[in-house]
């Protein structure tokens, strides 16, 4: 049963399928973050400090118009479940050199309202160990420290929703 509820979790996953509780059960285990030049908004965090949370792991960089599009979104999910065990990492991965300086990232962490940790993440090492190929891509962790529902570019809002609330949920 748990190896047909991990299929189903996996297959959720690579077709962007709507999350439900069974797809939320079971996943990999989320990557730790690596690598990572500098944190905003927090000391340095792992996925073992998490464990007990629900993590929402964004990756994106901040002249990407699709991960701007969704920030009001992440930061509104921030805000509203922070209190309830919810925590979002920002990993702040450069596609340009100019978006490798923290003075950069900072200001663009003012200008879209960001309060959450951000990782700096210049070489890539996260990124790499999430084997993520996207901005903007979401990855939603459980209170195991499982990746168990991910979103690449824009919308699905609704249903990410749906899959923290689930999450949060959870005993």
């Amino acid at each position: 049963m748990k190896q047909s509820i991990a299929i189903l979790a996996s297959t959720a996953m690579l077709f962007g399928l709507a999350a439900s509780a069974d797809t939320l059960v079971s996943g990999p285990p989320a990557p730790d973050f690596s690598g990572i030049d500098n944190w905003i908004n927090s000391t340095p965090l792992s996925m073992a400090r998490l464990k007990g949370k629900v993590v929402l792991v964004d990756f994106w960089t901040y002249t990407c118009f699709n991960c701007t599009n969704t920030l009001p979104y992440v930061t509104a999910w921030y805000e509203k479940y922070k209190s309830k065990g919810f925590l979002v990492v920002g990993v702040h991965t450069p596609e340009f050199a100019f978006e490798r300086s923290t003075e950069n990232v900072t200001n663009a962490m003012m200008k879209f309202n960001i309060h959450y940790p951000v990782a700096q993440d210049n070489r890539y090492v996260t990124w790499n160990a999430y084997h993520n190929q996207y901005w903007p891509a979401v990855y939603l962790v459980n209170k195991k420290g499982n990746i168990v529902y991910s979103h690449f570019g824009e919308g699905d809002y609704q249903e990410t929703e749906a899959a923290i609330r689930t999450l949060l949920s959870d005993e």
